[in-house]
């Protein structure tokens, strides 16, 4: 090479990706993104209400039925080599006996195929999906994660809503009208992710006849199956496999509160051969065999682990999980900004609506949540990066003395940008008698004096210019 001269290299970034992982659809991303904003100078504990992760919280270690089956199958030795890419037969067995507790037929070890976490499950799934052309219809608000690997392998995505009126059931008309001939399937989280609802029967089974109407699979991600503590039962959509063909996703992750163990579970529900008939199933294995695997000696831990966990460890976890869902809702009515359309049975979220016309100086959920990392050190999951814009994600399972600590900071936190609010719309319209909730906070939703017509001008006058033409 000449002196001077500039070195060319043939190489660069997949750009692709990038969009793929964006702060949109990543949770990770969107949580960094608020961890940044936190002011380094409040000496007051971080309370992450952001992320469904218990494991660190001593109230939700995992039994030692786990830790013991972990350490029992590394000093047998007996898992230390290479794994078969669908996973070892002991721990296939184990998971078909699992989860034939709750089905009317019986899953065989052949239709379990294992992966490194639910994430991967769904990667494997989606890529085994992909062809040019295709879409596929995804919940709103869902589990991002569907969107980011959606949107890298190519495929369209087309979002139907969760009605928040309906208990976040799935709006089947909308699905009807989404669907055309190169509609491939639909995606259902239940119980669900990030509204804390369980689908009932009923519903699981329109859901299915609406899928075999249009001629798609259901892919059904239950990684929260069981984590129940309402009404409703949570019942596994491979029930209605004789209906439609049904793909379950899993794992361990969030019953056994491990998520860092990363082993999960793939499972095909078709008696009719469907799906075999079409290749999928040959093509899910062949897309194993260019996959990570769970780590062997896990793997050599699941049938311990599956049949040996008492049922007072589950009780316990549910228990305390209904608790934190009680205080939470009911905290979230006390304030006046947010609303909360239902409340959690099930998982460890709920999603509450943000009345961005009673808060000062913020226009959207994005804009709260770093603010709110900022002056209160709480982080929780604004909905954009699950579609849902002007909600955030509030996680429930911690300790209930965090839970309490960051609720009430939410709390002065709302009361807080009220306030300014409050003063702004006194100055501009000169109404002096706003009433007061019991903490001294305004509370011109529900205890106004002011007459419906006059709270609408209220919030009018105080919404920045570019929103003055909503009510």
């Amino acid at each position: 090479m000449e002196k001077g001269s500039i070195q060319r290299w043939h190489f660069q970034g997949n750009k692709e990706l990038a969009s793929a992982s964006s702060i949109s659809t990543n949770i990770q991303g969107v949580l960094s993104s608020l961890k940044q904003n936190l002011n380094q100078n409040d000496t007051r504990p971080t309370i992450p209400l952001g992320k469904g992760d218990p494991s660190a919280f001593p109230s939700f270690r995992t039994t030692s039925v786990a830790e013991d089956a972990i350490v029992d199958a590394v000093r047998s030795s007996m898992y230390n080599s290479y794994a078969p890419t669908v996973g070892i037969l002991p721990a296939r067995r184990a998971i078909a006996d699992y989860l034939n507790r709750d089905l009317p037929y019986k899953l065989t070890p052949d239709d379990v195929y294992l992966t490194p976490g639910c994430t991967q499950a769904i990667k494997i799934i989606l890529t085994v999906l992909t062809r040019p052309g295709a879409n596929i219809l995804l919940p709103r608000p869902g589990f991002p994660f569907f969107e980011a690997c959606t949107a890298h392998n190519h495929v369209e995505i087309r979002h139907f809503d969760l009605l928040p009126e309906k208990s976040w059931e799935v709006d089947l008309d909308a699905v009807e009208a989404l669907a055309d001939e190169n509609t491939v399937a639909m995606v259902i989280i239940n119980p669900g992710n990030p509204c804390g609802n369980v689908f009932t029967y009923q519903h699981l089974h329109k859901i299915a006849e609406t899928a075999r109407k249009l001629g798609i699979m259901v892919i059904a991600d239950e990684e929260y199956q069981h984590l129940t503590f309402g009404s409703n039962p949570s019942v596994p959509m491979g029930v209605f496999r004789s209906v439609v063909p049904v793909v379950t996703l899993g794992s361990i992750s969030k019953r056994w509160m491990v998520p860092g163990w990363r082993i999960g579970w793939l499972v095909t529900s078709d008696p009719d051969g469907i799906l075999q008939k079409s290749g999928i199933v040959d093509s899910i294995k062949d897309c194993l065999n260019f996959s990570s695997d769970p780590a062997t000696f896990i793997q050599g831990a699941i049938p311990q682990i599956l049949e040996k966990t008492k049922e007072d460890f589950f009780s316990k976890t549910n228990s305390l999980l209904r608790e934190a869902a009680d205080i939470c809702y009911d905290t979230i009515k006390e304030i006046p900004c947010l609303a909360c359309p239902y409340k959690p049975e099930a998982a460890m979220f709920v999603m509450v609506k943000l009345d961005l016309s009673l808060l000062d100086g913020i226009n959207n959920d994005m804009e709260f949540s770093l603010k709110l990392a900022n002056e209160e050190s709480v982080i929780v999951l604004p909905g954009v990066a699950m579609g849902m814009h002007d909600w955030v994600r509030i996680t429930f399972a911690v300790e209930l003395s965090v839970l309490e600590d960051g609720l009430g900071r939410i709390k002065a936190f709302c009361e807080r940008f009220a306030t300014r609010r409050l003063a702004y719309v006194q100055e501009e319209t000169g109404l002096k008698d706003v009433r007061r909730g019991s903490q001294g906070s305004p509370n011109t939703l529900i205890s106004s004096p002011f007459s419906a017509c006059q709270r609408r001008r209220l919030r009018m006058i105080s919404l920045p210019h570019k929103m003055s033409g909503q009510i």
